[in-house]
């Protein structure tokens, strides 16, 4: 079951980091435009 859960944590952990690289991009891209 451990093991479940910690597959789990590090699907949310890295859908989190992705969405926080597409927001930074996209504002680094609105920027030089």
């Amino acid at each position: 079951m451990y093991k479940y859960y910690f597959l789990t944590f590090i699907f949310l952990l890295i859908l989190m980091f992705m969405i926080l690289l597409s927001v930074a991009f996209l504002t680094l891209f609105e920027r030089k435009i």
